[in-house]
């Protein structure tokens, strides 16, 4: 993901986005959204103009025909769930559990490393790429040492503009490198073990604060962390002046409540829930308990349908999430190729939209496209993931994780897992370099006290 100053003038064709995805009657306010964001000369008069119109397009009264049904609290979230589900914990064999959360992070740092140096891209770019270096379908993480007329053909550079860091192709990193999608995996292991898994909304808020800098965060997760600042807590710092509330940021933080609640979705998922909240409302928090839930799933099933419908079951029947991954559901059931699912989505969200490129939504279906048509491949899961575009480190760090889970740290393939070399640098406070074995018998040490 990216980040941004996050003030108000800068999100307000976001916000009219966003509610209009709530089914708000904002047309009237078009015009004057991109009057704000277009011709209004920076300073406060353009904020406080763009504070009213937020004002006016949240007030504004719900379409009579919204099909949808999207509570945040979570009794109401689980009154709202499919009827006739199994929300059972199953047995976990702890003897092996090592193995499958040790894969579960290694897979998550893989993924991220794969898709971090092309995020942003777009879809024909990465694929040009990758066809290029006879890397498509995705066999090998993606580096820059390359022939010089394909790196200058897709402006493959080395070292980012106004800055001496390096970008993380393969050949430029020697460990998993600091990353949004892995911080916060870290983040949870830390707050999770404070709290002797006794934590609520409140607590998760305020570790932020306490462990990780603002500058690591981005779009929801600035925006609630500046709200927990100026002492607006959870759910509030969730949705005020939040034109992010149901970008993908929850759903990426959703690894840990899995690991750490195997065979037990509901649960994960709950535990999800409590942290959502401090950042998004409504999918954003159901993106976060979908696969916190897909993951618990996966530590006792390698049944790719049944992990996915496990997730489904633990968020709201009628929501527009639901409806996305339905939707892959059924083109898994016609047989079409995974190319041809992206062409789908891609029909329906647009890439080049950055409300579209960093909405839960399509990254979900994107996460499900992969894992199902990934055939419990781990190499060919996190390449689909890529492939699909949008926001290509998160969807690879998710399905890795997830694949990791399955099939456990033994049987990944070597040639993705030595270049981590065990290591994981992060952003948060007192965790700079981990081995990443020791977050993993973290992990199991926590699971086995829930």
């Amino acid at each position: 993901m990216y980040a941004k100053w996050m003030t108000l003038s800068e999100t307000v064709l976001t916000e009219l986005a966003q509610c209009k995805d709530e089914g708000r009657d904002v047309k009237g306010y078009e015009d004057e959204a991109k009057i704000i964001d277009e011709c209004f000369k920076e300073g406060q008069i353009r904020e406080e103009h763009a504070r009213q119109l937020i004002d006016k397009m949240r007030s504004a009264p719900v379409r009579g025909d919204y099909p949808y049904h999207e509570p945040d609290k979570l009794e109401d979230i689980h009154l709202a769930r499919p009827l006739n589900k199994d929300h059972k914990p199953k047995a976990v064999d702890w003897d092996a559990y090592y193995n499958k959360v040790y894969g579960a992070w290694l897979g998550r740092c893989a993924g991220c490393l794969l898709g971090q140096p092309i995020e942003g891209w777009r879809r024909e770019r990465i694929n040009g790429l990758l066809k290029e270096t006879d890397n498509y379908p995705v066999k090998f993480y993606i580096s820059s040492d390359i022939n010089t007329s394909i790196k200058n053909k897709f402006q493959v550079i080395d070292t980012r503009q106004n800055s001496s860091s390096k970008i993380n192709w393969i050949n430029n990193v020697s460990c998993a490198v600091s990353d949004d999608d892995t911080n916060y995996t870290v983040l949870y292991l830390k707050i999770l073990e404070d709290s002797n898994l006794d934590f609520s909304s409140r607590k998760i808020a305020e570790s932020w604060l306490a462990l990780m800098p603002i500058y690591i965060t981005c779009t929801a997760e600035r925006v609630a962390y500046k709200n927990v600042v100026n002492l607006i807590m959870p759910p509030l710092s969730g949705s005020y002046y939040n034109a992010y509330r149901e970008w993908i940021g929850a759903q990426i933080r959703a690894d840990f409540f899995g690991y750490v609640n195997p065979g037990n979705p509901k649960k994960a998922a709950e535990y999800a829930w409590r942290d959502g909240r401090v950042s998004h409302i409504k999918n954003g928090i159901y993106g976060e308990m979908f696969i916190a839930a897909i993951i618990a799933k996966s530590a006792v099933s390698n049944d790719m349908k049944d992990i996915i419908k496990a997730g489904l079951s633990e968020i709201p029947e009628k929501s527009r999430l639901t409806e996305g991954i339905e939707k892959v559901l059924q083109w898994y059931d016609q047989k079409i190729s995974w190319e041809q699912v992206i062409d789908k989505i891609h029909s329906i969200w647009n890439e080049k939209d950055s409300h579209h490129w960093c909405h839960v939504i399509p990254n979900a279906m994107i996460c499900v496209l992969a894992l199902l048509w990934g055939e419990n491949d781990f190499i060919k899961t996190i390449g689909i993931s890529i492939c699909a575009g949008f926001d290509t480190d998160c969807n690879a760090a998710t399905t890795g994780s997830i694949m990791g889970m399955i099939l456990g740290a033994e049987k990944l393939p070597e040639s993705w897992i030595k270049p981590l070399n065990d290591r994981l640098s992060s952003g948060i406070n007192g965790m700079a370099v981990s081995n990443i074995s020791d977050l993993a018998m973290r992990t199991l040490n926590l699971a086995k006290k829930g």
